[in-house]
C-alpha cells in the first residue's frame, strides 16, 4: 500500500484517469491539496467524490497577499468534515509572488486554524528555512505538522524533526543532483517519514518531463529505499501508515505510526 502524501488533482489534465491509475499501481490513499479558495473547494470536493481521496484547505505562500479576501471562507470550509489538513502554508522566498509580511502573516494565520481545530499542518518552506522555523516557535508547531516536498538538506531536516514534524519527500529524491535531499532522507525516522508526488510537478525520474501522477509515487517510493538502505515493502507500508497518522485518515493496514 502506498499514500500520496500531497497532490495536486484538481489540477491535473486527467484527475480521473490519473485516479485510477494510481488505484491500479496499489496507491490507496492520496492527500488533495489546496493552495487558495477555489484550489481547496475543488480538493474538498473531490474528496466527497472518492474514498480514497481526502482533502487539505489552504493559501499557499504565492498567493497569501489574498489573505483578508478569502480567509472567511477558507476557515469555514477547513472546519468541515471533508478536509484533515490546513494548508499548504508556509513561506517561499524564491519567487516572492507574496511579500515576505504577507507570506509570514497568512503563515502565521493558518498554523492557528491547525491548533484551534487540531488538525495536521502542511508546510511549504523554500529558501526560507529560518524564518520558516522561526514563526512555528513563534506560533508553537502543530503536532501533526509536515513538511511537504522537503529540498533541504541534513542541516535543516534536524531542525524539522527536532520540531516534531513529520517530513515528505517528493520526486525530486530521485534527480541525480539531489544527493543532499537523499542524506537528509537517510536522517529521517521510519515514523516520520512521507512521500509524495506534489503532482503536477516534479515528476520522479524516468518520468521527468511529463506532467506528474499520484501513480508515480511509487517511483518516489523506490527512491528512498534504495537512498535508507529499507525494503520497498517495508517503507510502502511505513509511509503509508505515517500519512495515515498524520491526517487521522481511517486506517487501512498495519504499520509503525500510532
Amino acid at each position: 500500500m502506498w499514500v500520496d502524501s500531497h497532490c495536486h488533482l484538481q489540477s491535473l489534465s486527467d484527475s480521473e484517469g490519473a485516479l485510477e491509475r494510481a488505484r491500479a499501481g496499489g496507491v490507496e490513499r492520496i492527500v488533495c491539496v489546496g493552495t487558495d479558495l477555489e484550489t481547496s473547494r475543488e480538493a474538498v470536493e473531490l474528496a466527497a467524490h472518492h474514498d480514497d481521496v481526502v482533502a487539505t484547505v489552504g493559501l499557499h505562500p504565492h498567493d497569501a497577499s489574498e489573505l483578508d479576501a478569502q480567509w472567511t471562507e477558507l476557515a469555514a470550509l477547513a472546519r468541515t468534515s471533508g478536509a484533515v489538513a490546513v494548508g499548504e502554508t508556509g513561506l517561499d522566498f524564491h519567487y516572492l509572488h507574496s511579500s515576505r509580511d504577507a507570506q509570514e502573516a497568512a503563515f502565521r494565520r493558518q498554523i492557528q486554524l491547525a491548533k484551534e481545530l487540531d488538525t495536521a499542518l502542511v508546510v511549504h518552506s523554500r529558501e526560507a528555512w529560518d524564518d520558516t522555523f522561526r514563526v512555528l516557535a513563534d506560533e508553537g508547531t502543530p503536532p501533526a505538522t509536515v513538511f511537504h516536498c522537503f529540498t533541504g538538506g541534513p542541516a535543516e531536516v534536524r531542525r524539522a524533526l527536532d520540531a516534531g514534524a513529520y517530513v515528505s519527500f517528493s520526486g525530486i529524491a530521485t534527480f541525480r543532483s539531489a544527493g543532499e535531499v537523499r542524506d537528509a532522507a537517510r536522517l529521517v525516522p521510519i515514523d516520520r517519514l512521507l512521500v509524495e508526488t506534489d503532482a503536477p510537478y516534479l515528476a520522479p525520474e524516468p518520468h521527468r518531463g511529463r506532467e506528474n501522477e499520484p501513480a508515480w509515487v511509487v517511483a518516489v517510493g523506490e527512491a528512498l529505499a534504495d537512498a535508507t538502505g529499507r525494503p520497498v515493502a517495508e517503507l510502502a507500508a511505513a509511509t503509508a501508515a505515517c500519512a495515515i497518522a498524520a491526517f487521522s485518515i481511517p486506517r487501512t493496514t498495519k504499520g509503525n505510526c500510532q
